[in-house]
């Protein structure tokens, strides 16, 4: 039991130890810890007519993006960190967002359009008679939870375990992974399928017996999401720099040789996929409460494409390159979808084969870049 409390202290230790050298992650924690407490005083405590006031527009705008880094995390984590590029993270995502969606839609209750006290309104519509058995359970809050985490765990490990198994790597990984987003979307459009077709699941009410449309809901939610940026952003980052982490790096620049020289690359690539696959799943549960809406176009391949280029923008193999990648992008499209609707995508591949030409590390790759040769200028040169 000794040698347990010590090794738990020796993490610990090396936690803060890390913490406290590293500058980016202590400036990440900061920048995000101001946006965690100044967003909900804006929104709650000046009035609508306010200079200072943060419409409810705008701080659901700010959490889905929070939502967002928190998947650009993920992906950062099995692309930058161990070379495997995954274009079927918006799956995991999605089950994650469809999970907390099962949730919500439970607890709409007798107050629907058709006032079914146990079906949704969708399953009304379309005739049925009874809830399905693998709505079960899902007007419990824990349940729903622990499913947000075991659904895209559990596929994550089964897919991860053929597809590792069997050594696919490379492009061929990527195309199968994409495939495998795909296929869901095409199954979750199916009305028979009982989690609402095409249309999805909308008009939520409550969470956790409290008003979702609440400001105070809200901001709770709000808050939420970066508490949860954090966590993920801290478990990634101790993972990065920890001995797996220096092996996962190995397995991301030689493979074979990992693999050669006595390390089981396999077991390394499939717990690293499940981890971020949950993730992937848990900023989706944060952003379905949020945006008020969960359907099947969420695992569109479009959207997982959308997340490399997140984390290629701000600099894959960096974690808070990611955020930043997934901030800026997803700022531009906010303004760009508006002025300039029909332009968005070209602007979208523009930037992807600019940032890759011109800047390989992305973003904050250049900003370290140019940080560096500051500092070495001001270096005094001892003559």
């Amino acid at each position: 039991m000794g040698q347990s409390i010590t090794h738990g202290s020796g993490h610990s230790s090396d936690l803060l130890k890390m913490l406290s050298s590293d500058r980016s992650t202590q400036l990440f924690f900061a920048v995000l810890g101001a946006v965690a407490v100044l967003v909900p005083v804006l929104h709650l405590v000046f009035p609508p007519g306010s200079v200072l006031h943060l419409s409810t527009y705008t701080m659901t705008l700010i959490g889905k993006f929070l939502t967002y880094a928190l998947l650009a995390v993920a992906v950062d984590l099995v692309w930058g960190y161990c070379g495997i590029l995954s274009l079927g993270h918006a799956a995991f995502f999605a089950l994650g967002g469809y999970a907390m969606g099962m949730y919500l839609m439970r607890q709409i209750g007798p107050r629907g359009v058709y006032g079914d006290p146990i079906l949704p309104d969708f399953m009304v519509f379309l005739n049925y008679k009874e809830l399905p058995w693998f709505w079960q359970g899902f007007d419990m809050f824990w349940f729903a939870a622990l499913m947000v985490i075991l659904v895209p765990g559990l596929l994550a490990l089964a897919f991860g375990w053929l597809a590792f198994r069997s050594r696919v790597t490379g492009v061929y990984l990527s195309i199968i992974t994409q495939a495998l987003t795909y296929a869901l979307m095409l199954a979750f459009f199916r009305n028979d399928m009982g989690f609402g077709g095409n249309n999805g699941m909308t008009d939520f009410k409550d969470i956790l017996g409290f008003t979702i449309n609440t400001p105070a809901t809200r901001a709770t939610l709000f808050v939420a999401s970066a508490l949860a940026l954090a966590l993920g952003y801290l478990a990634c980052r101790y993972i990065t720099e920890s001995r797996a982490g220096r092996t996962l790096r190995a397995i991301r620049d030689a493979e074979s040789r990992t693999r050669f020289i006595g390390y089981r690359v396999e077991s390394y690539k499939l717990w690293i996929f499940a981890f971020s696959a949950v993730l992937a799943g848990i900023a989706g549960a944060l952003y379905v409460p949020q945006v008020g809406i969960i359907n099947p176009s969420e695992f569109q391949p479009i959207n997982s494409i959308e997340v490399v280029i997140w984390v290629a923008v701000g600099g894959r193999g960096t974690l808070y390159g990611a955020i930043a990648g997934a901030l800026l992008v997803n700022y531009a499209k906010s303004y760009l979808t508006t002025a300039v609707p029909e332009f968005w995508l070209y602007f979208l591949g523009l930037i992807f084969v600019l940032v890759t030409v011109f800047l390989p590390r992305g973003v904050m790759g250049l900003v370290t870049q140019l940080v560096r040769r500051r500092r070495d200028q001001q270096v005094p040169v001892i003559a």
